[in-house]
Formats: structure tokens, C-alpha cells, sequence
């Protein structure tokens, strides 16, 4: 007995310095979306002040396309020892289980859920050459010109493009889906004419409505966004109700140890805390998080069967 107590003992002495030094290298970050979206540039800011905190770098991987499926497929398939985490968000964690039928991966048992970090709702913006100025102006020229006007997005099951759908269900509007590989290429075409209408996160389109290169005329959110405060919602614009919303955070491969998560949770929370970090987010309208994986998981049980419901209304489909 003495010597199974000392053998407890030894063990517990030896193995917590090793997890006390977690990190000991470089984490390795999975964005599932293309580069200077606003994905990837929430999540640059949060991973630069993570590498600064903990003293290691993240190097960030955009692994874009295909609904977020082999960025967070990449995550799935790591060794669950805390260096490969990633993004999962909206898309990946919700949207999918009813969008995409044959999904390959299990959000609750193949992934680990540790820190939902930022909300950001999105922007209906346009073509300059499109003569509308006013979302009750675009519903009526897409009520005359049926088919004739296309609506890109960053990609299938994003909240561009559900909430481009969800538009045309609740104003009897009829547009062509385009999805793209990512928001730059799509909002690349929308300046140049190749698209007319989009449904886009703030901190992706936000810039280019600043600049007069495209037109804005609403927002996704229950309120004005605060950069943009010239701009009424799209429920008070003219269609009652509207509203979409993006979330996202940091996940992991299943079978994370407790103390890795805690210890990541941690420094997210403290990370989005920072001034720097938090003015940075202030002035791209995203609203931090920090939610711990309690938090987050009841946060994806929520918001399924809520997309689900989306999906099925608005009879939106993989294009």
C-alpha cells in the first residue's frame, strides 16, 4: 500500500510540470474560410494577443470551401494535445447538422469546444450601379425584375447566404445564390458588377461601404451597428422580424484534456479583454464573447434547431 501511495505520488509530481508548460511550441490554428474575411481577421487579432499571453506563436492555416467542412475536418483529425485548435462558428457547428445531410464529422463527439469568442450580424449591401438606395428599393426592383438580380456570398450554409435566402422568403423575392470561396472574392465582384446583392458580416463589408465603393442599406441586427449608425435595420426598413446573427470561437479535437482547456479559456478570456483587442473588435462591430464550453455547447444546442427551422422556411439548399 505504501508503495502504490508513493507510486501516486511520484506520478503526480512528475506529470504536473509537464502540463504546468503546456505550451512548450508553436499551436497550430485551422481558419476554415479564405483569407481577409472576417473571420480571419477576428481571429488573427485574437491568436496575435494569444502568442504575445502565452509566449508561443499561433500560425494560422486558412483552409477555406466546401461549408467549413475540411478546415474543421483538419481540427478532427489532430492529436488532441492542445497545438492544433481552430475556428468553428455558426456554419460548421449548427448550420451543417441540417444543411448538409451527410456531414463527417459529430460536433459533440468529435470535436471539443472550448471558447466562443465574438457575435458579428451582417450587412445588406449593394452595387452602386444598381439603382436602389433603400431596402423597401430593392424589394420592389427584385419584385419587377424576378431572377434578374444575383446574391453572392462567402459560401454555401453561411449566414450570407441563409440570410440572403431568409430575405427572399419573408418579401416574396426571387435572386440567384452565387456562392464564392470566401467574402474577398465575392465582395471583389460585387464592386465590379459581377454580382449585385450581398449579405456579408460587418468587418468584411463594412470597409468597402466606408470607402463608397459598394452601397449600404441595412442591417442584420435588432439595432443600428455602431460604426454605421446612418444605416436602419433591416427590420425596420421595410421586412418585420428579419435577423441574423453570426457566432464563432475556438475549438479543438475531441479528448482535450481539462487542463488544456482551462488553461486556453483562461487567456481567450483575458485576450478579449485587452484594450487593444477589444477596441479592435469595437471598430469592426463584432461584440466578444468569451464564453466558456459550457457556455458554448448550449449555445450550439440552441442555435440548431433555431437554423433548422431557417433552412426548412426558406427552402435553402447547397449550390
Amino acid at each position: 500500500m505504501r508503495a502504490r501511495i508513493l507510486a501516486a505520488i511520484l506520478l503526480a509530481a512528475f506529470a504536473a510540470p509537464a502540463q504546468a508548460d503546456y505550451p512548450e511550441r508553436p499551436i497550430r490554428f485551422v481558419v476554415p474560410s479564405a483569407p481577409g474575411g472576417s473571420v480571419d481577421v477576428l481571429m488573427r487579432i485574437l491568436t496575435q494577443q494569444l502568442s504575445a499571453q502565452m509566449g508561443v506563436a499561433f500560425v494560422v492555416e486558412n483552409k477555406p470551401g466546401a461549408s467549413y467542412v475540411p478546415g474543421t475536418m483538419d481540427i478532427v483529425k489532430a492529436a488532441p494535445d492542445g497545438y492544433t485548435l481552430g475556428y468553428g462558428n455558426i456554419v460548421s457547428l449548427a448550420v451543417n447538422r441540417t444543411l448538409l445531410p451527410a456531414l463527417p464529422y459529430d460536433v459533440e463527439k468529435d470535436l471539443t469546444l472550448v471558447s466562443n469568442c465574438a457575435q458579428v450580424f451582417n450587412m445588406l449591401a449593394v452595387n452602386n450601379a444598381l439603382p436602389v438606395r433603400t431596402v423597401a428599393e430593392l424589394i420592389d426592383y427584385a419584385r419587377k425584375n424576378p431572377g434578374k438580380l444575383s446574391n453572392g456570398s462567402s459560401g454555401n450554409g453561411t449566414t450570407g447566404h441563409l440570410g440572403g435566402e431568409l430575405f427572399k422568403a419573408m418579401t416574396g423575392t426571387e435572386m440567384v445564390h452565387v456562392p464564392y470561396r470566401g467574402s474577398a472574392q465575392a465582395i471583389n465582384d460585387l464592386i465590379s458588377g459581377n454580382i449585385e446583392v450581398m449579405f456579408d458580416n460587418v468587418p468584411s463589408i463594412g470597409p468597402h461601404v466606408k470607402s463608397g465603393r459598394v452601397r449600404g442599406l441595412g442591417v442584420s441586427a435588432p439595432k443600428r451597428a455602431a460604426q454605421f449608425p446612418e444605416l436602419p435595420t433591416i427590420a425596420e426598413a421595410g421586412v418585420p422580424g428579419y435577423e441574423t446573427n453570426s457566432w464563432g470561437g475556438v475549438i479543438g479535437p475531441a479528448r482535450l484534456s481539462r487542463e488544456v482547456i482551462s488553461r486556453l479559456h483562461a487567456e481567450i478570456r483575458k485576450a478579449l479583454a485587452h484594450s487593444a483587442v477589444a477596441e479592435r473588435y469595437r471598430q469592426l462591430d463584432a461584440e466578444p464573447d468569451g464564453g466558456g464550453p459550457e457556455a458554448f455547447l448550449e449555445l450550439v444546442r440552441r442555435e440548431t434547431p433555431k437554423w433548422a427551422e431557417v433552412i426548412r422556411r426558406s427552402g435553402a439548399k447547397v449550390d
